[in-house]
């Protein structure tokens, strides 16, 4: 069995509107010095058999086909 993590983020330039309500939460929670936030996914997965370079390229694919929007979200594949 191997175990990945994918982090999904949005690109640089994209709006995230869900980053900055979150960066107002905590400033109204009384954090200060809170420059930025960006907010992101992450997909714990497994995948069966013991070929990391297969695994990891079908980690990709799943990405490049349903967990990322390429157009607008960066992804990382990191198998752990």
């Amino acid at each position: 069995m191997i175990k990945a993590r994918i982090t999904v983020t949005l690109k640089n330039g994209v709006l995230d509107p869900q980053g900055k309500a979150i960066e107002h939460a905590l400033g109204g929670l009384g954090f200060a010095g809170i420059g930025s936030v960006r907010q992101g996914k992450v997909f714990d997965i497994e995948v069966d058999g013991s070929d990391r370079a297969k695994a990891e390229t079908e980690l990709k694919a799943m990405c490049d086909k349903l967990l990322a929007n390429t157009v607008i979200e960066n992804y990382s594949v990191a198998i752990i």
